[in-house]
């Protein structure tokens, strides 16, 4: 029974923090960076201070990040408990032949059987492509509930001082589609664009009067908060009290 548990709470693990790395993306976070932020969060490891800013700075992302959090502790503990239970030598039935021999053996059976679930459950969300299938009807899932709204702003780096990388695409209705460069005001607000593609044709170092269009994908660089203002990518946070 332990060694279900066990199996259970491993395999739910990985499907919890897939769902976090769906929420994150659908926040704007870029998904490589998604999937390890949100190990991180699960776990308690590898959160580095510069990618954190990307976390800490979005009030959305903090909610999701506190959720595993929480969850991850929950199933530490369960994995250990029960990992634990599994490979403990039992006494019952020692009297039998069988006995004897599943009191020697059973628990090294059991710590095979657990490592090897550990590694095909990794290989099937990291290598497998039927975890696209499950990625996408999870994705599919947590939009319809609508906890996270997707934005279309999609974060890749942040650097010092909360500067960062951000690539977008411009919506049909987006007030920026007619506009240039330079009538769209982006320097004034802290924000360099640094490529426009058009289809397949990318403009690196676009000039001032460059039109921007529907469909048109910027690459940009600058204040994240700010960007994410200007391109929808975050909500305003209530104040205190408010």
């Amino acid at each position: 029974m332990n060694l279900i548990l066990f199996v259970v709470a491993l395999i739910a693990s990985f499907i919890v923090v897939r769902i976090g790395a769906i929420a994150f993306q659908l926040t704007g976070l870029e998904w490589s960076l998604a999937k390890f932020q949100a190990l991180s969060c699960f776990s308690g490891t590898g959160f580095t201070t510069r990618e954190a800013e990307l976390i800490v700075g979005h009030p959305k992302r903090r909610k999701i990040a506190s959720i595993l959090m929480v969850l991850g502790n929950a199933g530490l503990v369960m994995l250990i408990a029960t990992f634990a239970n599994s490979i403990r030598p039992r006494i019952a039935g020692a009297s039998s032949w069988f006995g004897w021999l599943w009191r020697g053996f059973g628990p090294l059976v059991n710590l095979l059987v657990i490592a090897g679930t550990i590694y095909l459950t990794w290989r099937f969300f990291a290598k497998s492509p039927k975890a696209k299938v499950l990625t996408d009807y999870l994705r599919s899932k947590v939009k319809k509930s609508g906890i996270v709204e997707p934005v279309s702003v999609e974060e890749l780096m942040v650097s010092s001082g909360g500067y960062g990388v951000v690539r977008t695409e411009i919506a049909n209705d987006s007030p920026l589609a007619g506009r240039t460069l330079a009538e769209s005001a982006f320097r004034q607000k802290d924000i360099t664009i640094l490529v426009v593609r058009r289809g397949d044709e990318p403009t690196a170092n676009p000039p001032a009067d460059t039109k921007i269009q529907s469909g048109d994908r910027l690459l940009c660089f600058g204040k994240l908060d700010k960007m994410r203002e200007e391109f929808g990518g975050l909500e305003a946070e209530t104040p205190a009290g408010g």
